[in-house]
């Protein structure tokens, strides 16, 4: 489909306000943001399709976690083959993919089959997410490029802000609706980037793929968080499930040694070496453990317990993207003057008082009583938070390594969320509640859990998080700073779709992911 109109990059980059750079900025965002929007709209149609397909909490924790599972296993994969294949190539491939799936979803007559369909939607998701940024990096000149990450981070909040409101507008009608919103807007992503979009590869790809890293990365999350969902059936313990999970066990510890091993790997080792860059995942890994049962639970319970409908409890988290948008810019300029540390070890303090805060919603609450305090503080963290963690990830592992960096550090938060959602429910008993009490019961253990996380990861950096030395003195300025270090700083985004990225300082050897 790409090949259709030979598109190529000019070699001085594209500029911003030209016809062709808003086509690019156009379908790039188009395309991350119907990722975007498909992750809000989902979780406020579980309850419906709980309902409607009559089904348990098991089954609604793998319509989350089948497209989590198989988007965090194939993500850097993706990468890969952006780089090697072509970005606009596997960009456009995942927009179709994405969008048949979405039909099968749409159709699907039980929840079985709307699982199989979520994990080939998972699929369509790595391979476009790759794609995205990378395209922005290659295609615009080096003096324009922040200003386009930041706009395509910007607009792409849009989708995040949009996806409660739609999502609930739309299930108000049909969940299926949901998924099917997606495919007049993958037709149009297809058409602008077959015309517009330059194609570009990088050039010093090379070498095979890292099959077996891939393998074992999807068969240990596939069969560790099997394990994990069966346990939160009355009867799900057995010998079966145990022996999937130490398989699953198995399977990453396998995928450490092949990392080690390969010539190619998906993740190289010389950035597990960074301590920084090891502890910055570590927190990134407790936080998005938090955000992604917590999002999923809330959405669950104030319909469930609070009694709102699908479009206002949708809705209601609404001010986090708000606040997200406009606050995480500010955030970033503040950790690249005063250092990291600080700004990351305050914001997940925050966000666990926002997380307590949610714990005061029960049967018919008051949305600006109760639930907005909650979401606002919890939202400030976030703010405070996102940005300079992002920052820290991509410090620690320099600019070779900064495309890396950022596949990795998004890998982490999947990793988490899917993990967060398997195990937390079964942890507190929501995955057991047969009625509102025992969720709303189960709702509080949950959340205090999820507060532990953050309040972990904050004394994590408090701990390891390490500001960089003082800048050169005005006698000795030093080399000025690339200007796509800038793009931390510019990009807002919303903590719910994964960590913000960042290009890399040679703009063609880009595989990064971005967050959806």
């Amino acid at each position: 489909m790409t090949s259709v109109t030979p598109v190529t990059a000019r070699q001085d980059g594209l500029r911003m306000g030209t016809p062709q750079g808003r086509w690019v900025l156009l379908a790039t965002v188009l395309g991350t943001g119907m990722v975007m929007l498909d992750a809000t709209v989902v979780n406020v149609a579980l309850a419906r399709i709980r309902t409607d397909l009559d089904t348990g909490f098991a089954a609604l924790q793998w319509i989350v976690n089948a497209y989590t599972l198989t988007l965090a296993s194939l993500i850097l994969l993706g990468g890969a083959l952006s780089d090697r294949l072509g970005r606009r190539r596997m960009f456009v491939t995942g927009v179709v993919w994405f969008a048949v799936a979405s039909v099968l979803c749409g159709l699907a007559p039980n929840v079985e089959v709307l699982i199989a369909a979520r994990a080939l939607q998972g699929v369509g998701g790595a391979l476009l997410t790759p794609g995205s940024l990378a395209i922005i990096s290659a295609s615009f000149a080096a003096g324009d490029r922040s200003a386009a990450v930041g706009a395509w981070s910007g607009l792409g909040g849009i989708a995040g802000a949009a996806g409660p409101l739609v999502g609930g507008s739309l299930v108000q009608w049909t969940w299926r609706s949901a998924f099917w919103l997606n495919v007049p807007v993958a037709v149009l992503v297809v058409a602008v980037a077959a015309r517009h979009v330059p194609e570009s590869r990088d050039a010093e790809a090379g070498g095979p793929l890292d099959l077996a890293g891939a393998a074992t990365a999807v068969l240990g999350l596939g069969a560790l968080t099997y394990a994990l969902t069966e346990l939160g059936r009355p009867d799900g313990f057995s010998a079966t499930v145990a022996a999937i999970g130490a398989v699953g066990i198995a399977s990453l510890v396998a995928f450490v040694v092949v990392q080690r091993r390969s010539a190619n790997p998906l993740v190289p080792p010389s950035l597990i070496a960074v301590p920084q860059f090891v502890a910055a995942n570590a927190i990134t890994l407790l936080i998005y453990a938090a955000l992604g049962a917590n999002f999923v639970l809330l959405v669950l319970h104030l319909q469930t317990v609070a009694g709102y409908g699908p479009l206002l409890a949708g809705t209601s988290l609404l001010p986090v993207t708000v606040v997200m948008l406009l606050f995480s810019a500010r955030a970033g300029r503040l950790a690249h003057r005063i250092g990291p540390r600080l700004p990351i070890t305050i914001g997940p303090l925050i966000t666990a008082c926002g997380v307590l805060l949610l714990i005061r919603i029960g049967p018919g609450a008051s949305y600006p009583l109760d639930v907005l305090p909650a979401v606002v503080t919890f939202a400030a963290g976030l703010a405070f938070t996102v940005a300079p963690l992002t920052s820290a990830v991509l410090d620690a592992a320099g600019g070779h390594h900064a495309g890396s960096a950022s596949a990795v550090n998004n890998a982490v938060a999947r990793v988490a969320g899917l993990l967060s959602v398997a195990v937390i429910p079964v942890v507190s008993g929501v995955s057991r509640a047969s009625d509102a009490t025992a969720f709303a019961r189960g709702f509080r253990i949950a959340e205090l859990i999820v507060a532990g996380l953050l309040l972990t990861a904050g004394a994590v950096a408090w701990a390891w998080i390490r500001n960089p030395a003082p800048a050169p003195t005005a006698t000795d300025p030093g080399p000025a700073p690339a200007p796509e270090r800038l793009a931390v700083e510019q990009s807002p985004h919303c903590g719910v779709l994964g960590p913000a990225l960042h290009p890399a300082a040679r703009p063609e050897s880009v595989p990064a992911a971005a967050g959806g």
